[in-house]
């Protein structure tokens, strides 16, 4: 209930030119609330061509802005940036899917599927879809626990040498994740046909960087065995980044030189050729496709020196070419990974809703935050019967659409006919490719989200509560993993709200010298109290949890000892309430503020009460003989002419501002 509250001696009658609520109740001739019936909601759920028409063009959004489509403007820049994108999505999709412990050929399938769908059913003109690093290490997670390699060793020729049989390991894998991608797409779907899309807001944004960040760390160390080109075993669970990391350190003696030289040289290329795209970004056509580029060079010379046999370095191995048909998930998987696939929906969402709405706001239009869960599910579930796995959105691929001169998502299909080529007819050729390319193009990617430490200095500055949500988001996400960390971390985020309402701030109000303005006494020097009276306020909602907080705070800051006066008044009156005592006690706790006061001689009245809360108070029988809406008054000022209109000879007035 945010409202100002007013306290004062016994008042006479109200100034003549000052009007309470219930004379602007008279006055305005408030309507009573409306009262709507089934037959009323039937009526409106009747079906007409143009209900339809508008449902059709709400839930798929194409068929809205297409045909009014500026060819001559926007298609050059759509295809331009199409090409860009699709450059990017390449190196990307296969880096990712080795990411989430899956076969190339599903990053490329992820990368196109998805995209595709989009664009039927977006809202964002400039959010670039597809596989993003934190989903696939969210994936890669569940795929090193519930499909695990030990599962799938096999002896060697009758030897006691074992092997890992990866055809069958991927096959499964692939499984899991397509039932994962389109329970995640079901979660999207329902959240947005409910229009939970607010759901995100619970997600602040100190959550979400500090999240993505510890998340970055995951995927740093969970590519590290492919830059010293060890082998090491799969773990899951809290503290399974750890286990991990001290797994590699105790094999950093076992590390392949040639896989390390050939990430190293990898990673310097890349990282400096994408400091100049971000110098010379002005100058540039487009950025230089420098993953791209590393991909064919590397794929190059590993088929031309075989370095597979000659220096043991990893190879990404046998990518299909062609479209696979689509496969219907096995739900037996649903029990296990439910909560995961709920956790991946809503991260999934979040990052692409912030995203969308900072491209909509720097480009003047407007992202439906429902119709955007929506557009994410369903490219999720129908990517997933095509072996996909769940995607979101990135920034690095997004900045990229936007700077080439993308301005629809036209530039998206243009990029998804880049994917589907180089699946019908390219893919098999990057055979030789080295892991450690792939791993070299992930962690240069992950600049990005490491440049989030520096909000640790940002928010110690601004917002300390933030700051605890960031720091416990991020070290809860290193210590418990992905999916704990994230429930740990809204459970905290929560918490912290409950905290902040448990200690509002309190001020005294006075008014500032020559207007009608009321402030804190204690900030404003001009601001000054009201002989006679004093204005309380309270920063945050009153409920059940602090109302008593409020009433004791409200009391302190009044300088009247209110229980002490109170107790003095009924040893002298005790005779004469004994029989009347039960009669006068409230029945709203609510009413408890008012109560108090009351008994000392000091009314209460409420100014700026909100329509609504008043409408519940009316709903609750709050008003009585003994509270009127005379108390209530639509503004501080109001309230204090009221006060200061009328002769009482003996007012010791009190206002309190909640």
């Amino acid at each position: 209930m945010a409202a100002e509250m007013v306290l004062s001696r016994r008042p006479g009658q109200p100034h003549s030119e000052v009007l309470s609520e219930a004379d602007l109740e008279e006055l305005g001739q408030r309507k009573p609330p409306s009262k709507t019936s089934t037959r009323d909601y039937l009526r409106k759920a009747r079906c007409s061509a143009s209900t339809a028409k508008s449902l059709l063009f709400r839930f798929i959004p194409v068929l809205r802005w297409l045909p009014r489509y500026p060819v001559k403007d926007w298609l050059l820049g759509d295809i331009a940036s199409g090409f860009s994108v699709g450059i990017m999505h390449l190196p990307q999709g296969l880096a990712y899917a080795l990411l989430a412990g899956l076969p190339p050929v599903t990053g490329l399938y992820s990368s196109f599927y998805p995209v595709f769908l989009y664009f039927f059913f977006g809202t964002s003109r400039h959010n670039s879809v597809g596989p993003f690093a934190v989903i696939s290490v969210m994936i890669g997670s569940l795929t090193d626990s519930l499909v695990p390699s030990d599962d799938f060793l096999e002896f060697v020729n009758g030897t006691n040498v074992t092997v890992v049989n990866e055809a069958q390991r991927d096959a499964a894998r692939v499984e899991l994740v397509a039932t994962i991608t389109v329970l995640t797409g079901i979660f999207q779907v329902a959240l947005g046909l409910l229009q939970f899309g607010f759901v995100v807001t619970y997600l602040s944004d100190p959550l979400v960087r500090g999240y993505t960040t510890a998340a970055s760390v995951h995927v740093l160390i969970s590519q590290l065995k492919n830059v010293f080109g060890v082998s090491v075993g799969e773990h899951s669970g809290p503290l399974s980044l750890f286990v991990t990391f001290i797994e590699i350190c105790k094999k950093l003696p076992e590390t392949n030189v040639g896989t390390l030289v050939t990430a190293i040289i990898a990673m310097v290329a890349i990282f400096i050729v994408k400091e100049l795209n971000h110098k010379f970004s002005a100058k540039l056509p487009m950025p230089i496709p420098i993953e791209l580029i590393t991909i064919i060079i590397s794929t190059g010379i590993s088929y031309g020196v075989n370095l597979n046999s000659k220096f043991g370095i990893s190879v990404v191995g046998n990518i299909p070419s062609g479209m696979k048909p689509p496969v219907v998930p096995n739900t037996r998987y649903f029990g296990q990974v439910v909560g995961n696939a709920f956790a991946i929906a809503v991260v999934g969402y979040a990052i692409c809703i912030s995203l969308g709405k900072i491209f909509a706001l720097k480009h003047g239009y407007k992202v439906d935050s429902n119709q955007e869960l929506i557009a994410l599910g369903l490219s999720n579930f129908l990517g997933g019967f095509f072996q996909c796995f769940a995607i979101s959105c990135s920034m690095s691929r997004s900045l990229v659409q936007e700077s080439t001169g993308g301005n629809s998502q036209v530039a998206g299909v243009i990029s998804s006919l880049v994917i589907l080529v180089t699946i019908l007819k390219i893919g098999e050729l990057f055979h030789d490719l080295p892991k450690a390319i792939l791993s070299a193009i992930i962690i240069i990617n992950l600049k990005g989200m490491f440049k989030q430490f520096t909000d640790f200095r940002t928010l110690w500055k601004s917002n300390r509560v933030d700051l605890m949500i960031w720091v416990v988001t991020f070290v809860a996400t290193l210590l418990l993993n992905l999916d704990i960390g994230l429930g740990a971390s809204v459970a905290f985020a929560l918490l912290t709200v409950i905290f902040r309402t448990q200690l509002p701030h309190y001020s005294i109000l006075g008014r500032v010298t020559d207007t009608d303005v009321y402030k804190d006494v204690a900030e404003y020097e001009k601001a000054q109290e009201v002989p006679g009276i004093k204005i309380f306020r309270s920063s945050s909602t009153i409920y059940f949890a602090n109302v008593e907080m409020y009433s004791d705070a409200l009391k302190k800051k009044s300088g009247i000892n209110v229980d002490r006066l109170i107790e003095k008044k009924k040893k002298a009156l005790k005779k004469l309430k004994k029989q009347q005592k039960k009669a006068q006690k409230e029945k709203a706790k609510r009413k408890k503020i008012f109560k108090d006061f009351h008994e000392i001689e000091v009314d209460v009245f409420v100014a700026s009460c909100p329509a609504s809360v008043f409408a519940q108070l009316e709903r609750g029988n709050f008003f009585s003989s003994t509270i009127t809406k005379h108390c209530f008054f639509p503004s501080v000022n109001d309230a204090v002419l009221h006060l200061n209109g009328r002769t009482c000879p003996a007012s010791e007035n009190l206002s309190t501002k909640m």
